[in-house]
């Protein structure tokens, strides 16, 4: 049946001439080409180079271990016990008076004296056995022993210490010791990586790694005098005290000392006296047995922008003296309150803190030069420092003023003010001397209470100008319009500048 379709089938090919010879041709042209990329070289043929592989990438090698910086480290961290005695407080404190003695049958024998241990670390500086540790390891101490590694103790004495840094030197009649030499910390940046060396609640020593967090730090949980930290995330606890804080290389360039912390624990903020610091105590005590500092005899405080605006200039800079000390270097030289310090020995002066630690680093008896602003012009100083000696601040009254002579108020200001007498003056605590204007009232959401301004606060000036009446203090008041005042003010026997914008 066909269903019309049909097979078909192609039509025989003939290979006539004209086939043959383009056959022959491609063939042909195959053969020049192999003979051209073949791997045979032809000296006649002047390909151009194959292009070069590009370099492998490369990466620094990532550090894993500080195994070697450890090891070279740890046997110059030592762990320090001190030992002292304390009576324990009476537990019937008045049994001594004549009126309670009836009922304790006479007097009551003393309390038996109770032995109080203290636990921290510390630093071999010198291989014949001086160790750098902080003041509050060894403070009070009646007994120090060192533990050396390879399960050694011995005794230490104390060779001196200086509150004011937190730091202190021991000695151990042992030679040959591994040492650690005091690096320069000026050099040290921000986010370099460092170790922590110590012995952490007694459980050994341990070692702990992390970053420069900041540099210049002062926290005021010590003595507060003289502190210039390192803050660092390496985890510090109780017991790493005095211990080391050294660099990826194993210089030192700190002394641990405090950290910040709610529960006592770490939380990665740590305090490391910088080397720079510990290496000028250690020398000064290691020769003289005592710390000199030299002494300018100022009191001085940032440049705000607000400060800065009510002195008419451009910028904030430098720092301003809020009070200068009767008889010291700095009034022999003629530096007066209200003078900005703009520089010291032709170094810039940036913050309150470095230009203390500059000043208290410079042998007493050295002249130093200082450039400052006054009214208007750059002048220079050149003072020749006297010798810090710290002194018991006296203590002063704490009573609130209690005289009613007539006050103002100062809306704007927010505070009610009455001029300063003797009597008053005597109650807060400031000089008889002191004159000004009382602080007697201060609104809680006004300007002055922003400002940080207390009751029993004595204002002295306004924009560098005495005030010694209620219209006095208006009339700078208005003068100064939208610009911030630059106050004046005596809390407690220190003046400091406040700056505060009236409403």
């Amino acid at each position: 049946m066909n269903f019309g379709f049909q097979e078909t089938s192609p039509p025989a090919r003939s290979f006539g001439p004209d086939i043959v010879w383009q056959v022959f041709s491609q063939l042909a042209l195959i053969i020049a080409l192999i003979s051209l990329t073949g791997c045979g070289r032809d000296e006649n043929v002047n390909l151009p180079p194959p292009s070069a592989a590009p370099p492998p990438a490369t990466t620094a090698a990532l550090r894993t271990s500080y195994a070697e910086v450890v090891n070279r480290v740890s046997p110059a961290v030592v762990t320090i016990r001190t030992e002292s005695r304390a009576r324990a407080p009476r537990q019937f404190p008045f049994s001594d008076d004549p009126f309670f003695r009836r009922f304790f049958g006479g007097p009551l024998p003393p309390e038996p004296e109770r032995l109080v241990r203290g636990l921290g670390s510390g630093v071999i500086v010198t291989s014949d056995g001086y160790i750098l540790t902080n003041h509050h390891v060894i403070d009070g101490a009646q007994q120090i022993e060192v533990d050396l590694q390879g399960a050694r103790t011995v005794t230490a004495r104390l060779v001196g210490s200086d509150p004011p840094s937190d730091l202190a030197v021991l000695k151990i009649d042992v030679a040959g010791l591994s040492a650690l030499a005091l690096a320069e910390s000026d050099k040290v940046q921000v986010g370099d990586v460092v170790l922590a060396v110590g012995n952490p609640l007694g459980i050994g020593q341990t070692v702990t790694m992390g970053i420069i967090s900041a540099k210049g730090r002062r926290t005021g949980l010590s003595d507060g005098s003289f502190e210039d930290f390192l803050q660092t995330d390496a985890a510090i606890n109780r017991g790493n005290s005095g211990g080391a804080l050294v660099d990826g290389n194993g210089d030192l360039v700190g002394i641990n000392s405090q950290i910040l912390s709610p529960s006592g624990g770490s939380i990665g903020i740590g305090f490391a006296i910088p080397a720079n610091m510990a290496r000028n105590v250690l020398d000064q005590i290691v020769k003289h047995g005592k710390v000199t500092r030299g002494h300018l005899g100022v009191v001085v405080q940032p440049v705000t922008e607000d400060i800065a605006a009510s002195l008419r200039l451009n910028r904030a800079n430098g720092v301003i003296v809020s009070q200068v000390q009767p008889g010291s270097a700095a009034e022999r030289a003629g530096l007066k309150r209200g003078d900005l310090i703009l520089a010291l020995n032709g170094n810039v002066v940036s913050d309150p803190n470095s230009f203390r630690n500059e000043i208290a680093g410079t042998p007493p008896g050295r002249t130093v030069t200082l450039k400052i602003w006054r009214e208007g012009s750059e002048q220079e100083l050149r003072p020749t420092l006297g010798e810090f000696t710290p002194q018991d601040r006296a203590s002063r009254a704490t009573e609130d003023p209690s005289s009613e002579p007539r006050r103002a108020d100062d809306a704007r200001l927010g505070i009610a003010v009455q001029p300063i007498t003797p009597a008053l003056a005597q109650q807060l605590g400031v000089g008889t001397d002191t004159q000004g204007l009382v602080v007697m009232e201060v609104d809680s959401a006004g300007p002055a209470a922003s400002a940080g301004i207390q009751r029993g606060d004595v204002i002295e000036q306004v924009n560098q100008q005495p005030v010694r009446s209620v219209a006095d203090l208006r009339e700078a008041v208005e003068r100064s319009g939208k610009n911030p005042l630059l106050l004046l003010v005596n809390h407690r026997g220190t003046t400091i500048f406040v700056t505060i914008r009236a409403r």
